[in-house]
């Protein structure tokens, strides 16, 4: 359901193709075969959290520009995902203006 809420806060004119990932080794597996871009994680997911996808991603010299989005508002997560990289975080519910205006402000769209 919060994977559907964040599709629908997209732009509608971005013309992208999106790939879904169920548990952090999914998120990876797709980070791997070249399939992201920009990444939209959740910290709470299956096999791998989000912070060990960012680590990950780090290690693996992050190509790719990863929002996090996530309910957990603490202002130690917000700074523990910045400092790993992440390039915004928002907190759920999905604020479709907030998503836009993040990828404004970092070029992704016009």
């Amino acid at each position: 359901m919060a994977r559907k809420m964040l599709i629908r806060a997209l732009p509608p004119e971005w013309d992208i193709e999106i790939t879904q990932a169920g548990s952090g080794r999914e998120a990876l597996d797709a980070y791997r075969a070249g399939r992201v871009d920009v990444m939209f994680l959740d910290l709470t997911m299956p096999e791998i959290d989000g912070y060990t996808v960012l680590e990950t991603l780090r290690r693996e010299d992050l190509n790719c520009l990863v929002i996090v989005v996530s309910a957990d508002i603490q202002e130690k997560a917000q700074e523990r995902v910045l400092d790993l990289g992440a390039i915004a975080f928002i907190k759920k519910p999905v604020d479709a203006a907030k998503v836009q205006a993040v990828l404004k402000d970092y070029g992704i769209i016009v």
